[in-house]
């Protein structure tokens, strides 16, 4: 396992372990309303969980911390739906990123998705290895 940094989003999402991305790396066949993913930054998209900010649009910002209106509230929102259902905060991971530095936080990142039993990804959204299977319990 290998985390990139072209794959950390501007809202602070690790593009590397959505399910959507990861079932695309494998080649998996595409599932009801969820389309196939590369990740943000490789698809030249700005974010897909903050939709039309004009600072991540102009590239006037690589990363929300940087901001003058961080946290705005389609970054509060993106926050709070994946603290809810997937126990992770963005801004969090943002403002570890601004404090420890973009590869200090992606070593914690991938120690944090590695899969126990074969090394791969294990999946923020549903918990699963898309390697082997592996289903992981609470994660963060």
């Amino acid at each position: 396992m290998e985390l990139h940094n072209d794959l950390v989003a501007p809202c602070g999402m690790y593009c590397g372990v959505c399910k959507r991305y990861l079932a695309t790396k494998k080649g998996l066949p595409k599932q009801k309303g969820l389309p196939h993913c590369i990740g943000c930054r490789p698809r030249n998209k700005r974010c897909a969980s903050i939709k039309g900010c004009p600072a991540i649009s102009n590239g006037e910002v690589e990363f929300c911390y940087q901001c003058a209106n961080f946290p705005c509230i389609k970054l509060r929102r993106s926050d709070r739906r994946y603290t809810t259902r997937y126990r992770i905060s963005l801004i969090s991971n943002l403002l570890d990123i601004k404090r420890s530095g973009l590869d200090k936080w992606l070593k914690t990142e991938e120690k944090k998705w590695k899969c126990p039993e074969c090394g791969g990804t294990i999946s923020v959204h549903d918990q699963t290895c898309y390697n082997c299977g592996y289903k992981a319990h609470d994660i963060s």
